[in-house]
C-alpha cells in the first residue's frame, strides 16, 4: 500500500512563491513516474507536471519557466518550487505515483489524471 502525503500549501500574493513536497511510503515503484496535478475551484483536476525514473519531465505549457519539479531518492520525496505564481494557479495540488504513462515513453499521456494509481489528499494553494 503507497502513501502519498502533500504538504507546503499556503496563501500567497501574485508573484510570489511556494514549494510543496510529496512524501511517498509504502511499496514505490521505482521504474514508474509521479506527477501533480490540480484541482481549480468548480474545475476538473488537470495536469502540472509529470517526472520519469530517469528525470525525464513533461509539464503544462501554463506552469512552464514558472514551475519545477525535481525528487530526492533517498527521502522518497517529490518537490514542486512554484514561482511567480498567479491568481489562475489557486487549486487544491495533487501528488500521484505509479502512472501507467510516463514523460520518457509516452510524454503526451503523462498529464492525464486517469494515467495514475496512487493519490495523496491534496494540499491548497491559493494565490491572491
Amino acid at each position: 500500500h503507497v502513501q502519498l502525503v502533500e504538504s507546503g500549501g499556503g496563501s500567497v500574493q501574485a508573484g510570489g512563491s511556494l514549494r510543496l513536497s510529496c512524501v511517498a511510503s509504502g511499496y514505490t515503484n521505482s521504474d514508474s513516474c509521479m506527477g501533480w496535478f490540480r484541482q481549480p475551484p468548480g474545475k476538473e483536476r488537470e495536469g502540472v507536471v509529470a517526472m520519469d525514473s530517469d528525470g525525464s519531465t513533461s509539464y503544462a505549457d501554463s506552469v512552464k519557466g514558472r514551475f519545477t519539479v525535481s525528487h530526492d531518492g533517498a527521502k522518497n520525496t517529490l518537490f514542486l518550487q512554484m514561482n511567480s505564481l498567479k491568481p489562475e494557479d489557486t487549486a487544491i495540488y495533487y501528488c500521484a505515483s505509479d502512472g501507467r504513462f510516463c514523460p520518457a515513453t509516452i510524454p503526451a499521456g503523462s498529464l492525464s489524471v486517469k494515467g495514475y494509481k496512487n493519490w495523496g489528499q491534496g494540499t491548497q494553494v491559493t494565490v491572491s
